[in-house]
């Protein structure tokens, strides 16, 4: 299967030589996502709670731009400088997500692109009617055009 490299201008450009995400067949594959403002390329301020919705706000852009939501995605990998600031993620991210909830793994790192407080990437399930798109008529639609000629 061919890689489609998805790119949303709603989302920090990448800062190295990656793609925002890449999506193979039905599977989106999104790159971390740290709290940078799309438009000013700067890490936001405001503790880790404005980081924390800053990465979901750019997680949902680079979702969107492959037809999907946040609630398409199936793995969440989170990592944190200081996991004592877990509950207050913990509650953010649960504005941003509905149940079934995705799998997730937490991680405590020693330190993150420019400083940043989080970073978060995320696996998702493209929904049909977004994969739809990208296929060429089939041979059921074509029939049902030419019905009667």
């Amino acid at each position: 299967m061919a890689k489609q490299v998805i790119q949303s201008s709603d989302a920090p450009a990448a800062i190295g030589p990656y793609s925002q995400a890449i999506r193979v067949g039905d599977t989106l594959y999104m790159s971390g996502q740290i709290p940078l403002d799309p438009k000013t390329m700067q890490i936001v301020e405001g503790g880790i709670e404005a980081q924390a919705h800053q990465v979901f706000r750019n997680l949902r852009a680079v979702a969107a731009a492959a037809g999907a939501t946040l609630d398409d995605i199936v793995k969440l990998s989170i990592l944190m400088a200081d996991i004592g600031e877990f509950a207050k993620v913990n509650e953010i991210m649960g504005t941003y997500f509905h149940a079934p909830y995705p799998a997730r793994a937490t991680y405590q790192v020693a330190a993150l692109p420019r400083a940043a407080r989080i970073e978060v990437e995320a696996t998702a399930v493209v929904p049909t009617s977004a994969l739809a798109a990208d296929v060429q008529t089939g041979w059921r639609e074509t029939f049902d055009q030419t019905k009667g000629q």
